[in-house]
């Protein structure tokens, strides 16, 4: 998605919608990873791993458009940009709790 969605362009299912704007794999951790609080480019990237930069941007984008993360610039040389989840995005946080549940009792399970 390159622009905020609309009510009219979200899907009738709820569950639907929720994948539409936290459906990939980048969202997630970018959620997870802001969930304790701000972070810089720098950090989220490398907190995150193998993304690369062109992604973990667009991600951050898509993200802020449909109103899950603030992006703070500061006015200094190098320019210093910070992101975290709005009151919205840390609403996520009983599904990313619920996801992080789930993959501790399926990973126990193959124990």
């Amino acid at each position: 998605m390159s622009k905020q969605t609309s009510v009219k362009e979200l899907p009738a299912c709820p569950v639907e919608t929720t994948l539409t704007l936290i459906g990939d794999k980048w969202k997630v951790l970018i959620l997870r990873d802001l969930l304790p609080g701000t972070k810089r480019f720098g950090e989220l990237k490398k907190s995150i791993g193998s993304v690369s930069q062109k992604v973990l941007t667009a991600q951050l984008r898509d993200m802020e458009e449909n109103g899950l993360v603030s992006r703070k610039v500061y006015a200094e040389v190098p320019p210093r940009v910070e992101y975290s989840l709005t009151d919205l995005g840390k609403s996520l946080k009983p599904i990313l709790d619920a996801l992080w549940n789930w993959g501790e009792e399926y990973m126990a399970s193959l124990k």
